[in-house]
């Protein structure tokens, strides 16, 4: 006989329904400006919903959005351990701008250091194999604990962002995670997203002021050149189509 724990038996009987009204909630919402989609989920899912920032200009605007609506809402961050400077600066100043506590989730240090003293310090130039394992180590994992408790991610994702990104909704069944994942900026483009940063003030990462507009690890980002993809700067060795950590990659 196999008996299940109050967990386990909302996984089988609420998540599969939550997946079910994926459909239900893009149709329900479109056209909405994006301040409004979080309001009615954070109304819908209060307490069951955090906004997961990479410290972007994406993230930023979601951030200032999110705190003019519901200032308790959970909002996390992930510390890979090998961050820009200016990264973590702008974390401190976002926190104390709006007032608020960022969480932060680390990679497990044991994993790092096996994975580190098996494959080098810098594994992810050697194979897109090497760079999704350090990823998974570095991104994945803590990310796995960040959801905890979670029925709704926020994300800033938008299509025009890059070539893996060109078909993400507003609301999509993130079924690795057993989660919804909001995009309430699937619509908008660079300019819209710059002009709401320069219009309310919004704090930014100074990198995107020097040639940085997309900005993850360190040794994984470069600055772009004048008519590059705004993403090019991410793992620019390998190929446009391969460009994901796995944060972002959707099964069917």
């Amino acid at each position: 006989m196999i008996i299940f724990d109050k967990y386990h038996l909302f996984n089988l009987q609420i998540k599969p329904k939550m997946k079910e009204s994926i459909a239900e909630l893009n149709s329900q919402h479109v056209g909405k400006a994006p301040v409004d989609v979080i309001k009615w989920f954070i109304d819908k899912y209060k307490g069951k919903i955090a906004l997961s920032t990479s410290m972007g200009a994406e993230d930023q605007v979601l951030t200032d959005m999110l705190v003019k609506i519901d200032r308790q809402t959970r909002i996390f961050t992930l510390d890979t351990g090998r961050m820009f400077y200016e990264t973590y600066d702008l974390i401190e100043k976002t926190c104390v701008r709006y007032k608020i506590n960022i969480e932060i989730f680390f990679p497990k240090p044991e994993e790092v250091e096996s994975m580190v003293n098996k494959k080098g310090i810098n594994l992810f130039y050697q194979s897109i194999e090497n760079r999704k394992e350090c990823c998974k180590v570095r991104k994945l994992e803590p990310l796995k604990r960040a959801f905890e408790g979670l029925d709704v991610w926020i994300c800033g994702l938008r299509r025009s962002q890059s070539e893996t990104r060109s078909n993400n909704q507003l609301v999509e069944w993130d079924e690795a995670n057993g989660l919804i994942k909001l995009n309430p900026l699937i619509d908008w483009n660079e300019d819209q997203v710059w002009n709401y940063i320069k219009q309310n003030n919004v704090p930014y990462n100074v990198l995107h002021d020097k040639g940085f507009p997309s900005i993850g690890c360190q040794p994984c980002t470069r600055a772009i050149l004048p008519g590059e993809d705004i993403r090019a700067g991410r793992w620019w060795w390998e190929n446009p189509e391969t460009k994901e950590c796995g944060l972002h990659n959707r099964k069917k």
